[in-house]
């Protein structure tokens, strides 16, 4: 019927943390199967045991400690492939990976442009925060999700070729923000950051952000969202 959106399908994975390098050779193998055709688009939740990431824009100086004086006290520290700087991920810290071909679906909306894509992630998190009593926006000029108590949501991302894309966003919920501390995140030193925990007093739970998340994500890429929880790393052999 003329009119009516075609909806991508999403497969939404939900795993329990995961060590960062893992979920790095999970999105490899997931951006492979996606260019192929083998699987569906999908959207992994996790957390991150304390890592410090390095991206393709890491200007050294905002590294404040030594890999070694970090790794001492128990902070991994991993160069990556995504664009921005330096960011840390840790307990309490939501991250959510989206695996999508950014081609026209069925005559959709063409997403080939990174520019709107990080818009696009944005938006998701901005109407998550409006759910949550958070009033949130951008900031001209740089990537993320600005609130009155400081930064609280960070992106990175990265589009392979065939336009299929990995890495994503970093949702501070009820983040050790004292780890912040070690570097300069993102680069920017004249903003603090936040997270749900520091800004209201009874912030909602991990399972309620991730179906706010999830509800807003299909609502602004278009998609039928298919809950899957952890099954789909073990159906793949991996090793989550």
């Amino acid at each position: 019927m003329s009119g009516v959106r075609s909806l991508r399908p999403v497969e939404v994975v939900d795993l329990a943390p995961l060590e960062y390098e893992a979920a790095l050779q999970l999105q490899e193998m997931w951006v492979k199967e996606r260019r192929s055709g083998a699987i569906p688009d999908r959207l992994l939740f996790t957390e991150h045991p304390p890592v410090i990431t390095l991206g393709r824009s890491t200007n050294p100086a905002n590294l404040l400690e030594t890999p070694e004086a970090l790794r001492g006290r128990g902070i991994q520290v991993h160069e990556v492939g995504r664009g921005g700087d330096v960011t840390y991920h840790g307990p309490g810290q939501l991250v959510g990976y989206p695996i999508l071909d950014l081609h026209p679906f069925q005559g959709g909306k063409d997403r080939r442009d990174l520019h709107a894509y990080l818009r696009d992630l944005e938006e998701v998190l901005i109407r998550t925060l409006a759910d949550v009593s958070v009033h949130a926006w951008r900031e001209p000029g740089r990537t993320g999700v600005w609130t009155e108590g400081g930064k609280v949501a960070a992106l990175g991302v990265r589009v392979s070729s065939g336009w299929i894309t990995s890495h994503g966003f970093a949702l501070n919920v009820d983040t050790d923000l004292s780890a912040f501390s070690a570097i300069v995140p993102c680069g920017i030193s004249d903003a603090p950051v936040a997270s749900l925990s520091s800004l209201l007093m009874n912030p909602p739970t991990r399972h309620h952000v991730v179906g706010r998340l999830s509800h807003h994500f299909a609502e602004v890429f278009d998609a039928e969202l298919h809950n899957v929880g952890g099954r789909v790393g073990k159906m793949d052999g991996s090793k989550v």
